[in-house]
């Protein structure tokens, strides 16, 4: 009698154990990462009555079994299902990860590590990543300074946003390439000025610079022979800098013959005057700028008086298309027809019509005129006439660049290597698609120089690794979350808060951790991983439970009655 009630009693015990485990299951329906458990039954142990016997051979009497009867059930094992992947559950924060395979993300307390599934990660004010239920950092692999690889060393807290990281360092631009069509029938290629390419770059300190260069038709139309000059050199403001002493290139000076013909749609000469072409507003006047003998008033000690002066040759420099080149039309000269040892500069013809003596070789009515002088001062760069295709820069066959010897100015400026490799001297209709861009022609960031950038973003691939994006274009990397893996997961030991820890049945942990790729594995972002509770399943164990209390509880009543009739036997 009393066997009977004590293996109900254990019953009871064992099935409220097991509904213990279907409870703490369907608490956690909604724990993040959560891995449901399972409880299996052995019974407890059984009382031999009487022990086996084997045959008699001798009498020809055949063995019996053993007679025995047991005492019970008690909790065989509490299994967690923990390879079992959860759902993915969409959450659109860039710190919360989920992983897809058996491995674990590995989080410390500062003096221990404990391994979860649980990824909702942020970052905390130091900078560091860590969970946001504990505060645990989460632990990875730092980047190898002299490499720029990741370095799988013991794991370290993951602190992504230090102040190195916050900016992207400066760099000085070293190459350039100029590419496009420069077609010889453009105007701006044939005008005095010439075709102008501006050039952005940054020198060390990340300072903007713009460099203008201007590509010039060194002959007459239809040549294949051009100059490129540096004109200017424009800081970030758009002040110019000095750019006198710089040695650009291999320049060589070129003389030339050129028409020169007043812009008589706009403009005409009236005596020493000139005018608008209507007549009603006067441009510039010979006599407040030459005196009577035709030489250049002097104006040294008159800043007013000079800066007059200097917009009245600039306006008559414009009216003859020299717009922006006053010095260079100034400079052209003619061979005087009464002195053929004598060259008259254009300066002189003006002089001339205004003294009204000389060789007044300056036509009033704006007509042509050939004058020589010096049309470019620069790098030549000659097109192959039957392909169109660079053939030459600076009389180089080979090396089809130019060397931008910008550290010859001081400061922070690097030298800049400008290939021209892909320049063309195609027909396109006159239009010219010649352009500037740093970087070497693979790309853009090869030497392209940077200025500095301040951290815009961060985000995390499939192994781990976590790039930072800067508004100067560049990324960097800064880690990598390092994972666990175990050759026994179900042996690791529950601590609560989605932690677990290793024990002797699950494996140790080698304090390095593998990358999460290694085991085919991989990082979701922006996802969180659901509890692998089957609520369904639950509620189907819940209901044998109940019943198998139910039965147990009867073993004791009717146990119990049974023994109420044994006592009643003696009334």
């Amino acid at each position: 009698m009393m066997r009977s009630l004590y293996s109900g009693v254990a019953g009871l015990k064992t099935h409220q154990t097991r509904m213990d485990v279907i409870g703490n299951n369907i608490a956690n329906v909604n724990t993040t990462a959560y891995k449901s458990s399972s409880m299996t039954f052995s019974e407890l142990m059984s009382q031999t009555t009487q022990k086996a016997s084997g045959a008699n051979a001798t009498t020809g009497v055949g063995g019996t079994n053993a007679k025995q009867i047991g005492l019970g059930v008690k909790a065989g094992a509490i299994n967690t299902a923990i390879t079992t992947q959860g759902s993915a559950q969409s959450t659109g924060n860039p710190f919360d990860i989920m992983i897809t395979g058996d491995n674990f993300f590995v989080v410390s307390n500062g003096s221990e590590n404990f391994f979860t599934r649980d990824g909702s990660f942020y970052v905390d004010g130091a900078g560091n990543l860590a969970m946001t239920s504990t505060g645990y950092n989460v632990m990875g692999w730092g980047v190898d300074e002299t490499t720029g690889n990741i370095k799988q060393d013991t794991v370290t807290a993951l602190r992504i946003m230090s102040a190195a990281n916050m900016t992207y360092p400066p760099e000085a631009t070293t190459q350039a390439n100029i590419s496009g069509i420069l077609d010889e029938n453009d105007k701006d290629v044939t005008s005095a000025n010439g075709k102008t390419v501006n050039l952005n770059f940054f020198d060390a300190r990340g300072y903007s610079y713009t460099a203008k260069f201007t590509f010039k038709q060194s002959g007459e139309p239809n040549t294949n022979v051009y100059s490129m000059e540096l004109t200017k050199l424009l800081d970030s403001t758009g002040a110019e800098i000095d750019i006198s002493a710089l040695d650009f290139g291999n320049r060589t000076q070129q003389k030339m013959e050129t028409k020169v013909t007043l812009n008589t749609d706009a403009y005409k000469w009236d005596g020493t005057m000139l005018k608008t072409k209507d007549g009603t507003k006067d441009i510039a006047d010979l006599t407040k700028i030459f005196n009577a003998d035709g030489s250049l008033i002097d104006t040294s000690n008159n800043a007013i008086a000079a800066k007059e002066q200097q917009e009245a040759l600039d306006a008559i420099a414009a009216a003859y298309g020299y717009e922006g080149s006053t010095n260079e039309f100034l400079n052209l000269y003619i061979t005087s027809p009464t002195d053929t040892t004598q060259q008259l500069t254009m300066q002189q013809l003006l002089g001339n019509m205004r003294s009204g003596t000389g060789d007044q070789l300056l036509p009033a009515d704006g007509s042509a005129i050939t004058m020589e002088g010096r049309y470019f001062e620069g790098t030549t760069v000659v097109f192959n006439k039957d392909t169109a295709k660079l053939e030459s820069v600076g009389g180089s066959t080979t090396n089809l660049g130019i060397n931008a010897a910008f550290s010859q100015l001081g400061g922070n400026f690097s030298d800049i290597t400008i290939d021209l490799s892909e320049c063309t001297n195609y027909d396109n209709k006159g239009t010219s698609t010649i352009g500037a861009t740093s970087g070497d022609l693979d790309g853009p960031g090869t030497g392209c120089g940077r200025r500095l950038g301040d951290m815009i973003g961060v985000s995390i691939q499939k192994d781990g690794m976590i790039y930072a994006s800067y508004d100067n274009g560049m990324t960097k990397l800064l880690g990598q979350i390092a994972t666990a893996a175990f050759a026994n997961a179900s042996g690791l030991e529950k601590e609560g808060d989605n932690l677990y820890s290793a024990t002797l049945n699950s494996g140790e942990f080698d304090g390095i951790g593998v990358d999460i790729t290694a085991g085919g594995g991989y990082m979701s972002t922006g996802q969180l991983e659901m509890s692998n509770v089957d609520l369904s399943s639950e509620f189907t164990e819940m209901i044998t439970t109940q019943r198998g209390f139910q039965a147990n509880s009867r073993i004791i009543t009717v146990s119990d009655t049974l023994l109420e009739e044994l006592t009643n036997l003696k009334r």
